[in-house]
């Protein structure tokens, strides 16, 4: 996918959501150790890589999902953190979203010149159950980002975060199932009151996919196959284009005047639950489009 940049790979579990964690076991499919920590040689960079035109192969406008494999802010990466900073400060055109799962650890581990925050960067928590909510997004509204969000996923139980949301500091809220060995269960009636909170605030919400397994009017349904867990999630119409995220975005030095990106979606992209809010169709040509 083009809208994912991995600057490190592997991490430590924190949380219940951690429990089954599907980079854990997709390593462990490999032969490889989830635990195991390290720099990704030929990606770091990503952003920064060009063709051969010397054009930017992730173009102004884009969204990056960043370190969906580890934790923007583990511990075990703090000796490459200052590096990727660089990088996201040399891509201003470009929108970044982290992940994290240790707000406690962001303010000490911002850039010296951050000062209320990168203009296009959005800081996301995990709040997989009412706990972890209650604990990380509080942390959240307290620290100086231009742009916050919550991924409830794997979403494990009820959350309830309607007062947070009606500070207006919270832009978007992603919520999915969980996958692969060992998935719990994800009751539709928990998605549909997110969203509910959503609607009620004009936050923008997106339900990613079912999850392994699927629980709706009282009955559990298996669904293995990721596609279909999208197009499920895309059916059930609890998606919601809440009010406007305002990202200013400018453009490098070296882009006088860039070509700002307009995604392009294939049909196979018609029924995807993220299509919302996704970068489109890469045109890899692996599908039929």
């Amino acid at each position: 996918m083009h809208d994912i940049w991995n600057p490190w790979h592997g991490c430590t579990k924190k949380s219940p959501g951690c429990e089954h964690c599907y980079m854990y076991f997709l390593d462990k499919q490999r032969g490889h150790d989830g635990a195991a920590v390290y720099r990704v040689k030929n990606n770091f960079d990503y952003p920064l890589h060009k063709n051969a035109d010397g054009t930017y192969k992730i173009q102004s406008g884009e969204t990056l999902r960043v370190c969906l494999t580890s934790d923007f802010f583990l511990d075990a990466a703090d000796a490459w953190r200052d590096e990727a900073w660089r990088i996201i400060k040399q891509r201003p055109d470009v929108k970044f979203q982290l992940l994290t799962k240790r707000p406690e650890r962001v303010s000490e581990h911002l850039p010296s010149d951050w000062g209320d925050g990168y203009e296009n960067v959005m800081l996301s928590v995990t709040a997989e159950n009412q706990e972890m909510a209650d604990e990380r997004i509080p942390i959240l509204l307290n620290m100086p980002f231009k742009h916050m969000g919550v991924m409830v996923a794997p979403f494990i139980g009820p959350v309830y975060i309607t007062k947070y949301l009606y500070t207006g500091k919270i832009e978007q809220v992603l919520a999915g199932g969980e996958n692969y060995d060992g998935a719990r269960p994800l009751n539709y009636d928990w998605v549909k009151s997110l969203y509910d909170s959503c609607v009620a605030t004009n936050t923008t919400f997106c339900f990613i996919e079912t999850g392994n397994k699927f629980i709706k009017d009282g009955k559990e349904y298996n669904i293995p196959s990721k596609r279909l867990q999208s197009e499920q999630a895309y059916k059930s119409g609890l998606q919601f284009m809440g009010r406007e995220i305002k990202w200013n975005l400018t453009a490098p030095l070296e882009l006088f005047e860039p070509k700002w990106y307009k995604p392009y979606f294939g049909k196979n992209c018609e029924q995807c639950a993220y299509k919302m809010l996704c970068n489109g169709c890469s045109r890899c040509g692996k599908c039929d489009i």
